[in-house]
């Protein structure tokens, strides 16, 4: 049985943090108790100090909450909290999600402490057993808490689709983008920049992707993760979509399996999360549509409740071996879901 545990969302007003207000609502294992943000937020109702973006009503008893400041002392005297979900800016989150980390587990979405060492970067059906990392991370910073992270949304649905790949020799992978509008947070890229077309350029987005893919892949060795010995080149492109990103992936392989073979890994595919039962965990992390021109993004975001990562066009390549789309929703998946169901992860394993 699990006791539900009270949590803190650092960046609450953001597009992020609606969307984990909103998808917290009613969760089995977890609720709100404090809404944290920025100095100029503080002190207000939270209907006064956002601006409600999601699809579904501002819940009436989140409204009310009072606002409070993104630090410690603030978020200790508003309530008893458990854990920390952060979707702080990334300027903003390293020093601040330390000074909670040394405190309270801390679920972050930001990226400025993915890539340390100490620091886990997970996709629960990937890598759970990097959780294992935030003992190290306890022992050499002296903490009570811990830090661990979400990868980059783009990056979270690729890995979802190389990880069944890895068993016929994934050797190299070339992927291009076409990412929505909401990865860029609100307000975003201006109307003037996006309409009528393409942003061939997101700051930071190709190196995040090519870097976290290898730490993901990877192996835990008991003290560090050795990085998964894989090649993979990224192209980035923003595109005039709400929500959902799009990739055209092409993956080198060792082996030739078949077309069957390969779809049948992406079906098969399934992790812990799923042998656990998490509360957000989709019955199928990647779905197969046979469809030739799905996936799209307005018919198949919400896959799996915008958990899952959808595959479709399967083919044999002439110069790679095979050439695939993924899609994933961004905001959900990417951002919120993806923090949600991690956390569900360090629960279930006793870490959290």
């Amino acid at each position: 049985m699990i006791h539900k545990r009270k949590v803190a969302i650092l960046g609450a007003t953001g597009a992020v943090g609606q969307r984990y207000i909103q998808l917290l609502q009613g969760h089995p294992w977890f609720e709100i108790e404090v809404l944290a943000a920025s100095e100029r937020s503080a002190g207000k109702k939270f209907k006064d100090a956002c601006n409600w973006l999601m699809e579904t009503d501002l819940p009436d008893e989140i409204a009310e909450m009072s606002v409070v400041n993104a630090d410690v002392e603030s978020v200790e005297n508003a309530g008893d909290v458990h854990l920390v979900f952060s979707s702080l800016p990334g300027d903003l989150a390293g020093p601040v999600e330390a000074e909670f980390g040394a405190m309270y587990p801390v679920f972050s979405k930001a990226s400025a402490h993915r890539m340390e060492q100490d620091v886990p970067l997970i996709v629960p059906e990937i890598n759970s057993d990097h959780a294992e990392l935030i003992r190290l991370q306890q022992k050499i910073r002296g903490w009570k808490g811990f830090i661990t992270t979400d990868p980059n949304c783009s990056t979270i649905q690729l890995v979802l689709t190389l990880k069944p790949l890895m068993q016929f020799g994934l050797k190299q992978i070339v992927v291009s983008t076409m990412q929505a509008l909401s990865g860029a947070g609100y307000p975003g890229v201006p109307s003037l920049d996006i309409i009528d077309n393409v942003v061939p350029f997101i700051s930071g987005e190709e190196e995040k992707m090519e870097a976290e893919t290898l730490k993901i892949l990877g192996c835990f060795n008991g003290e560090c993760v050795e990085n998964a010995d894989l090649k993979l080149s990224a192209s980035c492109n923003r595109v005039n979509v709400k929500d959902g990103h799009l990739e055209s992936v092409f993956v080198k392989l060792d082996q030739d399996p078949t077309l069957e073979q390969i779809k049948e890994a992406f079906i098969n595919f399934k992790g812990v999360p799923q042998d656990l039962l998490l509360p957000s965990a989709p019955k199928h992390p990647i779905i197969v549509r046979n469809e030739k021109n799905r996936p799209q993004p307005r018919f198949d975001r919400d896959s799996g409740c915008g958990m899952s990562a959808v595959v479709g066009r399967i083919r044999k390549d002439p110069i790679m071996t095979f050439k695939y789309m993924c899609l994933g929703h961004n905001t959900i998946r990417g951002a919120a879901g993806g923090g949600i169901l991690s956390a569900e992860l360090f629960v279930a394993k006793g870490l959290a």
